[in-house]
């Protein structure tokens, strides 16, 4: 079936997303171990990613565990250090298929702050046809709904769009719903993708 928009992901899609390396770097990881084994701060950034504000949020994590305030409070304060770095070759991929004139949408799991302040430092996510962004939606993947949503918001059938993203789960959810897929690894691969899909030429993939 003929491919008529492409989704991507962004974290450790675009940019890459391993807070446990941002924390091993600064605590150390048997500090860093101790402390997620504490506190569980994937699901304080869930929260965020529902829409929960974002420095609220994790501020008023902080006030609930005072022995890792400072630490929790990091989450928010040194935020793009989580974020980073960029992932160059899925970057030039989204821009191939835009110059292509393929729409290109993102699908992410973000909070509304942390997106806003994410495009003030990284340009290319401002290059989207669409973001469809789970803070502003109020629902995470993998949960249906966010792919009901998307499904209903661009016009294009399921059949019909290409999705990538590095977790298992967010890719069956898609595929649950009819959606062509691509469990992202590595941009090389992705880039195979799109030249078996016909989306872009090796040359155009850099590959």
């Amino acid at each position: 079936m003929t491919i008529e928009a492409v989704i991507f992901d962004i974290g450790n899609v675009l940019i890459e997303w391993n807070p446990e390396r941002f924390y091993d770097w600064t605590l150390g990881r048997a500090e860093r171990e101790a402390f997620f084994a504490e506190v569980d701060l994937h699901a304080m950034n869930d929260a965020v990613d529902a829409g929960a504000p974002f420095r609220e949020t994790v501020y008023a994590w902080a006030e609930r565990h005072p022995d890792w305030a400072a630490e929790i409070r990091m989450w928010h304060d040194n935020w793009i250090d989580l974020a980073s770095p960029r992932i160059e070759g899925s970057i030039a991929l989204l821009r191939a298929l835009r110059l292509r004139g393929v729409p290109v949408f993102a699908l992410t799991n973000f909070g509304i702050d942390s997106f806003a302040y994410a495009q003030t430092q990284y340009d290319f996510l401002t290059e989207f046809d669409q973001a469809f962004v789970s803070g502003h939606m109020g629902v995470i993947k993998p949960d249906p709904r966010i792919y009901e949503m998307v499904e209903a918001d661009c016009g294009v059938a399921p059949g019909r769009l290409l999705f990538t993203d590095d977790r298992a789960d967010n890719i069956a959810a898609a595929q649950a719903r009819g959606w062509q897929t691509h469990r992202f690894e590595g941009w090389q691969g992705w880039a195979r993708r799109l030249v078996a899909a016909e989306l872009l030429t090796e040359k155009e993939a850099g590959l």
